[in-house]
């Protein structure tokens, strides 16, 4: 196949993109100008960075030309701050899936993959575990666009026949996630332990989340090429609840020794306990987690503290 990954130089696309070239796939990777690829690719991979502009129509339908599967990672906000400029979120997100979805079915794509967020398309559970059939109420812009792509997902699944999965993916962590954009508590508290800086806090810690390895999330994204027809949304989780305290306390586990903690209001738009189930996953993807969380977290330790020893090595 050749595979189109939009955000394919990110966290999450990184590891798709490696999944896929290690199984002998076309790959092109679209990113933004600037972005440096995030490893140095062999000679027999079959990879084209490609740089351009996500709102921009032309460069969208280059990238598109051409394809059989595109996977979606792109997102310009966070959803911490989503809620500040909603009209930002429509522009850069939902309006260029739409020129993207346009652009799929003119060109004959045989399926998009979306990364939608289980961590907010929800709202406030009313059950637990969360199944897809969860009312969605999100709290944040960021939720409300997600939601309203797989609608249009839906619509031109109806309207031209392009095949679709959604992937709502709990709260991911892991290898290359980027600390400087606040966002993924992992990567944010190891950082922040490692340095021994104070960790930040919002609330009593009591807040659970879903958190799942970024490996077990490639996985899904691999395993969702295949299927086709309905469900066509997955949950992708580990099926557990962990709180905030009970993360920062498997990192001083980790590490040895207590961190520093700075507990500071809590949020409104924190959702007070997100747990998926996963059980769709398992019986129609053959989907499931094969790591651990604590194999996660020492993963995600060993490569963090390899990328400080590489910066002060540089100097």
């Amino acid at each position: 196949m050749k595979c189109l990954l939009l955000g394919g130089g990110g966290f999450i696309g990184s590891f798709v993109a490696d999944r896929l070239l290690l199984e002998g796939n076309s790959v092109r990777i679209f990113e933004r100008p600037r972005v440096i690829p995030y490893r140095t690719f062999m000679p027999g991979e079959r990879v084209e960075w490609m740089q351009g502009d996500f709102l921009s129509r032309i460069d969208i339908s280059a990238a598109v030309e051409g394809c059989d599967v595109v996977f979606h990672f792109i997102s310009t906000t966070l959803p911490k701050s989503s809620n500040d400029d909603p009209v930002y979120d429509v522009e850069s997100n939902l309006v260029p899936t739409l020129r993207l979805l346009e652009s799929a079915v003119r060109y004959g794509v045989g399926k998009v993959i979306f990364i939608s967020s289980g961590g907010t398309i929800y709202g406030i559970p009313r059950q637990l575990p969360i199944r897809e059939t969860h009312s969605t109420d999100p709290l944040v812009s960021y939720g409300v666009v997600k939601l309203a792509i797989e609608k249009y997902l839906h619509l031109y699944y109806a309207m031209s026949g392009l095949e679709y999965s959604v992937l709502r993916v709990g709260n991911p962590f892991g290898e290359r996630q980027r600390v400087n954009t606040s966002q993924g508590a992992v990567a944010v508290f190891l950082s922040k332990a490692l340095s021994n800086n104070p960790i930040d806090v919002w609330g009593d810690g009591s807040i659970k989340r879903d958190f799942i390895y970024v490996q077990d999330v490639a996985d899904a994204f691999i395993k969702s090429i295949d299927h086709s027809g309905d469900p066509h949304v997955f949950n992708i989780g580990s099926g557990q609840a962990r709180s905030i305290n009970e993360l920062l306390s498997a990192i001083e586990d980790l590490l040895g020794r207590p961190v520093l903690r700075r507990y500071l209001p809590a949020r409104k738009f924190d959702v007070p306990i997100s747990v998926l189930d996963i059980t769709r996953s398992r019986d129609i993807l053959g989907w499931e987690p094969r790591f651990s969380f604590r194999d996660g977290l020492q993963r995600t330790l060993r490569w963090m503290r390899n990328a400080i020893a590489d910066v002060n090595g540089a100097f």
